[in-house]
């Protein structure tokens, strides 16, 4: 893949991002369980990115980005904005590399996220998202220090490293002698589900793959019903901070509006829902936007896929501790 944005990701550049990144970042498992199985009504196979290096896939996109820039442009570093785990990823990737990061984030993050790059010694840059934007200063920032910006998604590297999931999954799937008819992932700019899709194509062609997000976020839904993109109303809020962006992105765009087979939503409360029965069945961790894909099998799984094996993609884990009691209590 050359450098830019001058193409598409495509399967072989996410199977070969998959071998570049295999030494950096974790190998996630593929968890089952009955009572989940019960209530959704098909055969669930949770692939547990919130038990990721970082707590997300995120760090998959970053590590495989930062390894693209040569040897003598690293020391410029990089700069990245993100509410969260893109963050985290990208703070990881350039400590192990031995360069420095500046993270632009919004001053309300959540503060294990900002906790988690401080831990990894990046620099953070706090913005109002109200009144500042992050494209305009991080774009600033990188100018000013000669340093490579890191997209969270909408970049070739970024997706074909997000996509390492997908061959990660098909390889499990295949070890156990499964296959999928229908994969539910988060769907926020779409750099994760458009390169799980690449990289789940060379196992099996023919999985539906669908989006899951908040109902009153639900741009990727409503961008493949209408077979144009389209934006969220702004102001629109929910608990799922990970995956709040406002419309599919470019390059996302163009790879998923061919491969996703269509979107299903969900409200917080079912989100919270989700969360609290991954704790008590799987006893894991997961964050809002990381619970979506589960929610959706729970509260609103496709027709077809009742009764079928369906793969769920737990995202992330990254949640603040207090929120996180209060949701499994409640």
């Amino acid at each position: 893949m050359s450098e830019g944005l001058s193409r598409l990701p495509t399967s072989g550049d996410v199977k070969a991002a998959a071998r570049r990144i295999h030494d950096h970042v974790g190998r996630t498992p593929v968890l089952q369980n009955e009572a989940l199985n019960e209530r959704a009504g098909a055969n669930l196979f949770l692939k547990c990115e919130n038990l990721q290096l970082t707590g997300s896939f995120k760090i998959r996109g970053a590590t495989n980005r930062l390894l693209q820039i040569p040897q003598d442009q690293r020391a410029a570093g990089v700069v990245a904005f993100s509410s969260g785990n893109h963050a985290q990823g990208v703070a990881r990737a350039a400590r192990v590399l031995n360069m420095p990061a500046l993270i632009v984030m919004p001053s309300d993050a959540p503060r294990v996220k900002v906790e988690g790059v401080e831990a990894d010694g990046a620099e953070i840059r706090l913005y109002d998202r109200n009144s500042e934007s992050r494209e305009e200063i991080a774009a600033q920032e990188a100018a000013a220090r000669g340093a490579v910006l890191v997209p969270s998604f909408d970049d070739p590297f970024i997706i074909a490293g997000q996509g390492s999931v997908g061959v990660e999954l098909g390889e499990q799937m295949r070890a156990a002698g499964q296959q999928l008819d229908h994969i539910i992932c988060c769907a926020g700019g779409g750099g994760l589900i458009t390169g799980l899709a690449l990289g789940y194509s060379a196992f099996d062609a023919d999985t539906k793959i669908w989006t899951a997000e908040p109902e009153q976020h639900d741009d990727w839904r409503r961008s493949l019903a209408s077979g144009a993109p389209v934006s969220n109303a702004p102001g629109t809020r929910s608990i799922c901070d990970a995956i709040l962006t406002p419309s599919p992105g470019e390059l996302t765009w163009a790879l998923g509006k061919g491969r996703l087979t269509g979107g299903c939503a969900v409200d917080d409360d079912q989100i919270r829902d989700a969360m609290r029965q991954a704790f008590r069945h799987l006893k894991l961790v997961v964050e809002p936007g990381g619970a979506a894909a589960l929610a959706c099998a729970l509260h609103d799984l496709p027709a077809e896929a009742r009764g079928k094996n369906v793969g769920i993609v737990l995202s992330g884990g990254n949640v603040d501790p207090a929120q996180f009691a209060g949701i499994i209590s409640a």
